[in-house]
């Protein structure tokens, strides 16, 4: 049996590739206004392994990467493109990351803070959408804060809009997005974390990890990650070294 073949055989063994696609991150996948097929440099990634395999490719829409980690013990989809953390890595294993974006806070424009830094005290209540990146970090790391948990990244910007949360933690691209389109919101201009984007499997396919891993070094090297990061209009993202 040929290599490529065992790697087929380890990342999509029903023979098609499943691909999980988290339209709750803008930055790596868009939802295309005319197609049902997803846009943006997840998407990207993912048609291009498919070619190089000679695979079918199957996308999995979710609204949330806490969603998207979820469904790996239901043994759905093959393939996913998420924030790398330890908490994660007990079921996934992670290539290198492609793509670096930073976490940061949404507050109202008259708010005095200034700094990511003056958030963890008594009585302050951040808004996260649970299982993110951002929540995981944010949990580990905070000591006097407390988090309330939103089902996506949006409902944790509604909790903090609708007064039940003092600031709203996230991706800076989609919180500035939402600051540029409502008034009396700005977003602080450091971050909290900055979230390595990976490619993920499921736990013990190792096989197909390590193609992965080559595979993605490769993309990054020869642009690949870059222009489809220009393409989908997410420049303020940066390609991981």
């Amino acid at each position: 049996m040929s290599n490529t073949q065992n790697v087929i055989n380890d990342l999509a063994p029903t023979g098609v590739l499943r691909v999980a696609i988290n339209y709750g991150n803008p930055v790596l996948a868009q939802r295309h206004p005319e197609s049902p097929e997803p846009q943006g440099v997840s998407a990207d990634l993912a048609r291009e392994l498919a070619k190089r395999l000679g695979l079918e490719i199957r996308f999995l829409s979710f609204d949330a990467a806490g969603k998207v980690f979820e469904a790996v013990s239901d043994g759905v989809w093959d393939l996913a493109f998420m924030a790398v953390d330890p908490r994660r890595a007990e079921a996934v294993e992670f290539t290198d990351p492609y793509v670096l974006i930073e976490g940061t806070y949404m507050v109202k424009a008259d708010d005095p803070w200034q700094s990511v830094q003056e958030f963890d005290r008594e009585g302050m209540r951040i808004g996260v959408g649970k299982g993110a990146a951002y929540d995981l970090f944010l949990s580990r790391h905070l000591e006097h804060a407390t988090l309330v948990r939103g089902a996506t990244s949006p409902d944790a910007i509604r909790l903090f809009v609708e007064g039940e949360a003092d600031c709203a933690a996230g991706v800076r691209q989609p919180l500035e997005a939402y600051a540029a389109a409502h008034e009396g919101y700005r977003v602080l201009p450091d971050s909290f974390t900055s979230i390595q984007q990976a490619m993920a499997v499921p736990k013990g396919r190792k096989t197909a990890q390590a193609f992965l891993q080559t595979f993605i070094a490769e993309m990054k090297a020869n642009g690949f990650v870059a222009q489809a990061l220009e393409n989908s209009q997410q420049t303020a993202a940066t390609v991981a070294p």
